[in-house]
């Protein structure tokens, strides 16, 4: 046990005798926290919970089109900007000055009336309660709501605006078609034939805590995903200290000396895991007491504050592993730091760091598996998120420490290998 020790007071003193190393670990991820989290919550602001300005040309003149617009209003999505004209809207939106039109024609309440009245007379007739004649002959032809969108807006936002526009028109037309059959059935306007109101409804339901629910936002992506990145950036200077260690001749003095180079990666463990926890802690910090004065969101870590050093615990131990793999295998500072720098950036793209994984391509959702930052990430998710329990996030803090074990296992055999005579 004192050769384990000896050999993390020996890592301590060579990180406390580099202080600019040192406050490049803790601060730049204190920075890049901030900026991104920054950048990243106005974005969310403006698709959340700022109103979109939406042109709108109305044509019509009843009441289909005013349900419409009074749809767009109580979505509290849209800010509707009157204009007379089509040209004039569509021009708007293809110079980017707005990112929708929409557009209702002409007689549209009469078109919709007509073509009911026409279907519900047909209806009563068949069933002996009208007469043939009374049905008009002549055929309605549909009428057509255009959209014009910037052609910069997203697909996804395309489809939702489509979406919603036409379930309204929907429940418009269903609407229309009770009060047609109710105008045939009774005299009397006050009298309730049918009951309209909606059968089938839905219900968000969020996990929860004595009726209290977690909405994510932007703090509680960023948080655990920049810490994350800023932990498994610990093996580039892990991995250049082992090479500059080989370079100096320090492990062949080791060598000469009863201690295996487990030891040694064992110190070297013990040294950087307390760095990650500082890290980690420093952040929870950042958004707990810095970000509210931002004027971001609070970082809740109420009942949560166990498992997540549970989970920054073994995370930090996967990067840990990494780099010792890395700083065993590389020969040079030239190969290990290029080559680990690109190789954390590549695992945080991949993990969901920055881009959401269920946004990603289909490939890429299966090729995100792969990346222990995903696992740390999904992890944090359970625990800010999903309420979850310590049996919930074992999956994952399991494959954190089997990457752990599999990476320091693989570099001490192939330092055997590599120095056996």
């Amino acid at each position: 046990m004192h050769k384990l020790i000896a050999s993390t007071y020996k890592e301590f003193l060579l990180l406390i005798r580099d202080p600019g190393g040192i406050a490049i670990l803790f601060i730049m991820p204190l920075v890049l926290l901030v900026t991104i989290t920054l950048i990243q919550d106005s974005t969310f602001k403006t698709v959340s919970d700022t109103s979109i300005p939406v042109l709108v040309v109305n044509k019509d003149s009843g009441h289909v089109s005013e349900d419409i617009l009074k749809g767009l209003k109580t979505s509290g999505a849209f800010e509707i900007v009157y204009k007379n004209s089509e040209e004039t809207a569509r021009s708007l939106v293809f110079s980017g000055d707005y990112q929708l039109a929409v557009i209702i024609p002409e007689q549209l309440t009469s078109g919709l009336e007509e073509r009911v009245n026409r279907n519900v007379n047909g209806i009563m007739a068949r069933m002996g309660f009208a007469e043939n004649d009374s049905i008009p002959s002549n055929n309605i032809s549909p009428r057509e709501v255009k959209l014009y969108f910037d052609p910069a807006v997203q697909q996804s936002f395309k489809g939702n605006i489509k979406n919603g526009i036409d379930k309204m028109i929907s429940r418009i037309e269903t609407a229309a078609i009770y009060r047609t059959f109710q105008q045939q059935l009774s005299d009397d306007p006050g009298e309730k034939l049918f009951d309209t109101e909606s059968f089938i409804t839905f219900r968000e339901i969020l996990p929860g805590n004595e009726g209290r629910k977690y909405i994510p936002n932007s703090v509680q992506h960023n948080v655990p995903a920049w810490s994350l990145f800023a932990i498994f950036f610990i093996i580039v200077p892990l991995s250049i200290n082992i090479v500059k260690e080989k370079g100096q001749g320090t492990f062949v003095r080791l060598r000469i000396q009863p201690v295996s180079y487990a030891t040694v990666l064992g110190g070297k463990t013990i040294t950087y895991l307390a760095v990650c926890l500082i890290q980690f802690s420093l952040m929870l910090l950042v958004g707990i007491y810095l970000f509210p004065r931002l004027g971001l969101s609070r970082l809740d870590v109420s009942g949560r504050l166990p498992l997540l050093l549970v989970v920054i615990f073994f995370a930090g131990l996967a990067a840990i592993g990494l780099g010792l793999l890395l700083g065993t295998i590389a020969r040079t500072q030239e190969q290990s730091a290029p080559f680990g720098a690109t190789l954390v950036v590549i695992l945080a793209a991949l993990g969901g760091v920055w881009v959401p994984v269920f946004i990603m391509p289909e490939i890429m959702q299966a090729l995100s598996h792969i990346s222990p930052m995903n696992w740390g990430l999904n992890a944090f998710y359970d625990v800010f998120l999903r309420n979850a329990s310590f049996s919930d996030i074992l999956p994952e803090i399991a494959l954190l420490f089997l990457f752990f074990a599999i990476t320091t296992v693989t570099a001490v055999i192939y330092n055997e290998k590599k120095n056996a005579v």
